[in-house]
């Protein structure tokens, strides 16, 4: 594995929020989920500038990560990808890597950051897993966003998903994204079942191994379902190579 010291670059235009011409798209809030993968690509290098890049071809409002270096004694990715693409981060730190340093999940929004509550999701004897919760300001209009990582065992992910829809009965009021890496290899599982029971069905794109997607691993759900107008996965040639798993685009009208 090959290691590239990361460069800057110029920050992007702004995306759909920041787009004043067009009515449409200013109601229209672009959601990303993406496990980048410690920024290690199919191609085995460790290519933190490809991730922003891919970023940048999506151009989205908000950025649901999974598996960021988050500083600590590793280099800090979050702060690093922010700076290259003018993002806001927010740090959900899991577990501290005795590599990579502080390690987890992120979100990145162009859309102001209201309030940030941290969900732990851990269960004994398995990885620490978590779950950010956002409010979001999306030009006056509220918006939550829960990005999690789920862990590899299903009894683990059953308890996760309990949690995290308790955590949903706080507010019924505001619409509401969850957005991640869910692990669940099982269509038919009991973790899916109660997702949809709640979300409703949402399209689920394959988005892993990234080289050629068998699984649909990934996910985008939005509680009114009726306000998810879209989920595409962001298959550019660079996405294929920048990490294991394809980006999951959403568009929400809030």
């Amino acid at each position: 594995m090959t290691y590239e010291h990361p460069q800057q670059f110029s920050p992007p235009a702004g995306g759909p929020l920041a787009d004043a011409a067009a009515p449409e798209a200013e109601s229209a809030v672009s959601i990303v989920s993406y496990n980048i993968h410690l920024a290690i690509g199919r191609d085995r290098h460790y290519r933190p500038k490809r991730i922003a890049e891919v970023l940048r071809e999506i151009d989205a409002d908000v950025v649901a990560l999974q598996e960021v270096q988050l500083g600590g004694s590793g280099f800090d990715m979050l702060e690093y990808l922010a700076e290259a693409t003018g993002y806001e981060p927010v740090a959900g730190p899991t577990l501290d890597h005795p590599r990579h340093g502080a390690y987890g999940n992120a979100v990145l929004s162009r859309a102001p950051v209201r309030t940030v509550r941290r969900i732990d999701l851990s269960v004994p004897r398995r990885e620490p897993r978590g779950a950010l919760d956002l409010e979001l300001d999306c030009a006056g209009r509220p918006l939550r966003v829960i990005a999690t990582h789920l862990g590899l065992m299903p009894a683990e992910r059953r308890k996760q998903i309990k949690r995290l829809l308790r955590a949903f009965e706080d507010d019924e009021v505001m619409t509401t994204v969850l957005a991640g890496d869910l692990n669940e290899w099982f269509l038919w599982g009991r973790p899916l079942r109660w997702l949809h029971a709640y979300f409703k069905e949402t399209p689920s794109p394959r988005t892993f191994p990234s080289g050629r997607p068998l699984f649909a691993l990934d996910r985008i759900w939005v509680r009114p379902r009726a306000l998810l107008r879209q989920v595409r996965v962001h298959n550019s040639r660079l996405a294929r190579i920048a990490s294991d798993h394809l980006p999951l685009v959403g568009v929400v009208h809030p």
